[in-house]
């Protein structure tokens, strides 16, 4: 099975879980984009339900794929929310923002009642951060303060730049820098000693948001709970 075919059924059996009357979180990137068609096919047969999108783009492609939207400045719960994730540990805590919208989806995470997170087999490690840098969401104005901080906890930041040469921003126009660690072996601590930097508006670390794991791969869909 290819890995983009793992993640549409991923995402197709987390939005079957889906019922009328719900609002439900649109998370972003390649995963939750799946996830984004697949509840426009449930709508079009008859679901109703409105969403709220982590992204500017989730927004306009949940449009597109006729979902009702929400504006989530005006909410303050959501029933779920549906998001990939671009490492995930066996405690279900995960490193997200590859996508840029670290801080918009760990806002809607905190709001849901449940969350379920969506991934191809290649996404479940053993410790976060081997294979990949942790995103954070970073002032402007701070960019020089937060990266010699990082370099302080152990961390190698690097601003994220586009094809073009100039910086990527998030949807609130900051910037990303993606900061390499190695293995994560304390994720709970670093979480706390990135949260307590100024100018440092969000990171990638997803502790305890997450409550379900839909994995897709070649035997299905494997559906793991949240240990209490």
């Amino acid at each position: 099975m290819t890995t983009e075919l793992a993640k549409q059924k991923a995402a197709v059996a987390a939005v079957a879980v889906i019922e009328s009357g719900m609002l439900v979180g649109l998370g972003t990137g390649s995963t939750a984009a799946f996830a984004i068609s697949a509840l426009g096919r449930r709508i079009r047969e008859g679901l109703r339900v409105t969403a709220v999108g982590t992204s500017l783009a989730t927004e306009a492609a949940a449009r597109m794929a006729g979902i009702a939207m929400l504006d989530f400045a005006d909410v303050a719960r959501t029933d779920l929310v549906i998001d990939g994730a671009d490492e995930i540990d066996s405690a279900f805590r995960a490193i997200k923002g590859g996508g840029g919208a670290m801080l918009r989806e760990k806002i809607v995470a905190a709001s849901a009642t449940r969350m379920i997170c969506i991934v191809d087999s290649d996404k479940p490690v053993a410790v976060l951060g081997a294979g990949r840098p942790l995103p954070i969401e970073v002032l402007p104005f701070a960019r020089t303060y937060v990266s010699d901080a990082v370099r302080a906890l152990g961390g190698e930041p690097v601003v994220r730049i586009a094809a073009n040469g100039i910086p990527v921003l998030s949807d609130q126009a900051n910037l990303l820098i993606d900061c390499r660690f190695g293995p994560i072996t304390d994720p709970v601590a670093l979480a706390g000693e990135l949260t307590a930097v100024p100018g440092m508006l969000g990171h990638g670390l997803f502790l305890s948001e997450i409550d379900a794991l839909f994995i897709g791969g070649d035997e299905g869909i494997e559906r793991l709970e949240r240990r209490i």
